[in-house]
């Protein structure tokens, strides 16, 4: 049983957001349901989107810590990782259009920053096999721009109407773009240059102005 006030007002908008399937939750369902009054969640969490906000960050929070790739081979974690938001967005679709839906020009949503870091790790370990045709910073932005793309189209679309498979397609075309099988081994001047630049960050004998001029110059050969 729930007994905290704010817990309440917690389950209560999740509950509502689930049920809603990315429509609009008033603030006055939410109170009925929590069995308080409007002033009640003015005053734990200041205003209703104040609120919103604290529901999508838990749910994001448990969206990370239960969908982490445990795959050994980093571009298959790429896969995995992407059909994993893709179901995140159709299983909460309440807190998926919350996070990505409603943004505001040029300010980064914080609640997915983890998220997105975790990816740019991901390929930088990719960039490191010598595998990764571009900078990870710019493979991560491509990604990411797909995958939420791709997730909130099927959101969009009737529950019998949503085509996997075009998630699927537009996952390994993307993904292809930025990836090689082959990488280092056949001699790709992109893929070497971006397998070099990713090895510095491990620390190299070069001074810090020198590290900043071979970064340029492979930042240019990487394309």
């Amino acid at each position: 049983m729930v007994s905290s006030t704010r817990d309440r007002l917690l389950l209560a908008a999740g509950q509502l957001l689930h049920e809603a399937q990315g429509g609009n939750v008033s603030t006055r369902a939410i109170c009925d349901r929590a069995g308080v009054q409007a002033p009640t969640l003015y005053h734990h969490f200041g205003s209703k989107q104040g609120l919103l906000d604290a529901v999508v960050n838990y749910g994001f929070t448990q969206y990370v810590a239960e969908h982490t790739a445990d795959v050994a081979d980093p571009v298959q974690a790429l896969r995995a990782g992407w059909d994993s938001h893709v179901r995140y967005g159709l299983e909460q679709p309440g807190f998926y259009v919350l996070l990505y839906g409603q943004i505001e020009p040029a300010v980064p949503c914080t609640l997915t920053a983890r998220a997105e870091a975790m990816l740019l790790d991901r390929l930088v370990e990719v960039a490191r096999s010598g595998r990764l045709l571009v900078p990870p910073a710019d493979a991560a932005r491509e990604i990411v721009a797909a995958n939420v793309g791709v997730t909130l189209s099927l959101i969009a679309r009737p529950v019998d109407d949503r085509d996997l498979a075009m998630s699927a397609r537009v996952r390994d075309a993307v993904i292809g773009s930025l990836v090689s099988d082959e990488g280092v081994r056949d001699g790709s001047v992109g893929a070497l240059a971006v397998a070099l630049s990713a090895a510095l960050a491990e620390g190299s004998a070069l001074s810090p102005a020198e590290t900043t001029l071979l970064r340029e110059w492979l930042d240019r050969l990487s394309g």
